[in-house]
């Protein structure tokens, strides 16, 4: 049965969800790895591996939901909690441009007090002073502006839109099954909400990418209905640029647990690039597994190294300490043989650089 189901990837064939679980069961890592290439390979024979400069500005620590894997978030009323400055953000951004950054992912915690206009006024004023594209707020957070505002999340989007938001990030997908939500995020928006959400942004032309933070004590089975879900929405959509597998990170929080290691990581990712054939791009994680296995990930189905992340709170706060600069980016993708290039949020090529 493995064989014939490793005939259809090599095919070009799409994958049922039970044939998935069966490849995932069944094939062993360098299986699975030679079979991710493949399908990399047709999808990018020109051997590029993209990344993109930016930097993540978490704007706020301060959070309402308490989910039990973060160990970021600070209730309102802790004297930990912070909300930055306009003017600390503006250095922030001023940071990332003298640093040859073209993007600014924004995302915070769901803050009691930040409604619609603050979001609105911040993103107008950026826009007004930084050439930046503004790949920011999840669909958590738009669903939570939507819910204060009592508005429907189309709207939201649309003035968010005018006001300079570009493209969504894939944040608070974890696991899109439900059982799972309720069990590590139980005042986190629904699998159908992220989804609506995404929906409409893909409705309105903006692009985002879509993640996924495996370990959490799931199924394969999960992960697979996961993949299900946003392959689903691309095939409504076309909206998603890059998928984005990464594992949880236990430290410091309160669902703790075991840290999915580089084995599991590397058949997840390529799991997700045999299943996701309607993806153009699959995205390393540094951040969590480190350069080494994320030079290793790019065998195993993955075309893009991610972003030179100038400044991330989020996973750090959990205790990942693996760091990477654009010198290091550019050594691993040559070093890995393959052409490294700077890209924007869209994926489009904004330099190339020699491969030696």
């Amino acid at each position: 049965m493995k064989e014939i189901i490793a005939c259809k990837v090599l095919d070009g064939e799409r994958l049922s969800f039970h044939e998935a679980e069966r490849l995932y069961q069944e094939a062993d890592l360098l299986e699975l790895g030679y079979l991710a290439n493949r399908v990399r390979q047709k999808l990018h024979p020109e051997g590029t591996v993209t990344f993109v400069v930016d930097r993540n500005i978490n704007y706020t620590n301060i959070c309402v939901n308490a989910c039990r894997f973060c160990a970021f978030y600070r209730l309102p009323g802790d004297p930990e909690g912070y909300l930055l400055s306009r003017e600390e953000i503006g250095r922030k951004i001023e940071a990332t441009l003298s640093a040859g950054g073209t993007q600014i992912l924004m995302q915070g915690g769901l803050h009691p007090e930040l409604g619609l206009a603050w979001f609105e006024d911040l993103f107008s004023w950026i826009k007004s002073r930084y050439p930046v594209t503004l790949h920011s707020l999840s669909p958590v957070e738009i669903d939570d502006l939507a819910r204060k505002e009592r508005l429907p999340v189309a709207e939201v989007l649309q003035r968010l839109k005018k006001a300079g938001l570009d493209s969504l990030p894939g944040g608070g997908a974890e696991i899109l099954v439900d059982s799972v939500r309720n069990r590590v995020s139980p005042k986190k928006t629904s699998t159908a909400r992220w989804l609506e959400v995404m929906r409409a942004a893909h409705a309105l032309g903006m692009k985002s990418t879509a993640t996924m933070v495996f370990g959490l004590g799931e199924t394969i089975a999960d992960r697979i209905a996961h993949l299900e879900a946003v392959r689903q929405l691309q095939d409504e959509t076309s909206g998603f640029t890059a998928f984005i597998p990464w594992s949880f990170q236990p430290g410091n929080t309160d669902l703790g647990g075991e840290e999915a290691g580089a084995c599991e990581y590397l058949r997840m990712l390529a799991l997700s690039r045999i299943y996701l054939d309607n993806f153009p791009n699959i995205q390393v994680s540094w951040v969590t597994q480190g350069t080494k296995i994320a030079q290793t990930a790019l065998f195993f189905g993955a075309n893009d190294f991610g972003s030179t992340m100038l400044e991330e709170n989020v996973v750090r706060a959990a205790g990942a300490s693996f760091r990477a600069d654009q010198e290091e980016i550019l050594r691993c993708i040559r070093a890995a043989g393959f052409l490294p290039a700077q890209r924007d949020n869209e994926y489009h090529i904004l330099r190339y650089y020699e491969a030696v």
